[in-house]
């Protein structure tokens, strides 16, 4: 589809603006590292909090068989530890769940688990680990966690080789003796630094500790003291292979896809516009035409505004060869007429009579004059098409009154006289007069003014009673330095200059079918 205004090489169709392309695509290609950096903490924390829960119900377990032997045991309350905290605002008595509290983001990894102290323990404790420990081994095989079972004061009573030793100084235990819950992540290997927040093997460095609280009687009557170090997130993505390769193939499809879109509508456009660019500046007309693919709106708009340049300054180009041409025939005739006067004036000398050398010498300033006319008319042509509008308005009557007297045809005003023209009465004036030569020129005894103003344009109609002209010459009527009087000095420049005055002013002018005649109709901005 071809428009007639800057956008004629743009189809009537919706595209995207480059900056909402760039955005978008920014947006995109900062997603996928967050969303893959978001991924993996999310997925790391859900495996740490799944260990904790698993931990929990081990212990809460445990701490059952644990609380039913203390109780089998008969141990006195003076022996259990502190008394337990009471429970404020539980709406869930008597049950008191435990929720996954740990979280590998915010949580403060602590060093390793300190070593125990040297303690004595209870014989009555004692016994109790003594016959949990195969319990204690039976579910490790199987859970893969660390059990130890601590009395009242914090000794290891069950637990491998730490029976015997005091962990009452472990952070997580002393919270436990108090009757709290308490959890913590734990650096595996001593001495290692804290790894980064977001470092994808972070899980696996920490292990996670669990201390719960045994009660007896609204007594502690030991804790559970449970730890396991998280599943692998590499073991974990690889038992998901099919969902992790299917995801990598959407990364890779999406990227592909950004790049595209890029492609599509951002770089080829531009290479494209940059050849066309050069095959217009080689000189290749055929250049001149819209790109097969535009992609963005702004690459359509430039496009169009390059393709409108070019065709203008190419029209200017064959508009100046072919001025040039004109200009170059018009003067050279009298040019050579000029020298072949002064030739025959200054070769024949005493031979020619007085009556001859008057008339080649006439024949020189016809010539001359002829030569300062089309000058003249030239100078004429460039102030037209280089004058800008003015912003001054006149009327039709204001731009007849400043005409020069012509007594070769009358002029006559039919209506819309008050009509008001966007421009100076100067310029008003010299395309009336133009006309109005052109008419009398071609036999006219009478020319008539017609003037409308409808919807801020005014339409002038100018009729003269002349010869009228010719179907052969309609179409040429506005080309420079064509005239059909070039013997009784016209030099085919009066048209040219009102048609170049109008387009300096919006306006334009055309030929119309008349009855008798020649009418002119002129479609101007209104005042």
């Amino acid at each position: 589809m071809r428009l007639t205004t800057s956008n004629k090489w743009i189809g009537r169709k919706w595209r995207p603006r480059l900056a909402t392309v760039v955005v978008a695509i920014l947006v995109l290609v900062m997603a996928l590292p967050l969303v893959g950096l978001f991924f993996f903490r999310l997925y790391e924390n859900q495996l740490i909090r799944q260990t904790e829960a698993e931990l929990i119900a081990q212990g809460a377990a445990i701490a059952a068989i644990y609380a039913q032997d203390v109780r089998d045991a008969g141990i006195p309350a003076d022996k259990l530890g502190a008394p337990m905290p009471a429970s404020r605002g539980n709406v869930n008595y008597p049950y008191l769940p435990i929720e996954p509290s740990l979280d590998l983001a915010s949580d403060t990894v602590l060093p390793t688990r300190p070593e125990g102290k040297a303690a004595t323990i209870d014989p009555a404790f004692a016994a109790i680990g003594a016959r949990l420990s195969g319990v204690l081994d039976a579910t490790q095989k199987t859970t893969l966690a660390g059990f130890r079972l601590l009395d009242p004061a914090g000794v290891v009573i069950a637990g491998r080789d730490e029976v015997g030793l005091s962990l009452a100084d472990v952070a997580e235990v002393r919270e436990a003796l108090a009757g709290r819950y308490a959890s913590e992540l734990r650096l595996r290997i001593p001495d290692q630094p804290t790894p980064p927040l977001y470092s994808v093997s972070r899980g696996t460095r920490v292990r996670v500790f669990v201390a719960m609280p045994v009660v007896v009687d609204g007594h502690v009557a030991g804790v559970v003291y449970v730890s396991r170090t998280p599943n692998n997130i590499v073991k974990h993505l690889y038992g998901e292979r099919g969902k992790v390769t299917a995801a990598a193939i959407a990364i890779l499809g999406g990227t592909l896809l950004i790049g595209l879109v890029f492609l599509r509508t951002v770089s080829r456009p531009i290479y494209a516009l940059i050849d066309r660019t050069q095959r217009i500046a080689a000189g290749e007309r055929d250049a001149i035409r819209p790109l097969d693919h535009h992609g963005t709106r702004e690459m359509a708009e430039l496009s169009a505004a390059f393709l409108d340049m070019a065709e203008k300054l190419q029209a200017r180009s064959d508009s100046i060869q072919t001025f040039a041409t004109h200009v170059s025939h018009e003067l050279k005739s009298p040019l050579t007429a000029i020298q072949g006067a002064a030739e025959l004036l200054r070769d024949s000398g005493a031979a020619m009579d007085d009556a001859e050398r008057r008339r080649f010498s006439n024949n020189i300033v016809t010539d001359a004059g002829r030569l300062n006319l089309l000058v003249r008319r030239l100078l004429d042509l460039a102030r037209a098409e280089n004058r800008p509008p003015s912003g001054e308005s006149t009327s039709m009557s204001a731009a007849l009154a400043a005409l020069p007297v012509d007594n070769r045809l009358a002029v006559r005003v039919e209506a819309g006289g008050d009509v008001g023209l966007r421009m100076s009465t100067e310029n008003g004036t010299i395309v009336l007069a133009n006309l109005i030569d052109n008419s009398a020129r071609h036999g006219a005894t009478l020319v008539s003014v017609t003037a409308t103003s409808i919807d801020g344009k005014a339409r002038i109609l100018i009729d003269d009673d002349g010869a009228g002209i010719s179907p052969s010459n309609r179409a040429r009527i506005f080309e420079p330095f064509f005239t059909t009087r070039r013997e009784s000095g016209g030099t085919g420049m009066g048209l040219g200059i009102v048609l170049a005055l109008l387009k300096a002013h919006d306006g334009t002018i055309r030929l119309v079918d008349s009855e008798a005649g020649t009418r002119f109709e002129i479609i101007l901005p209104a005042a």
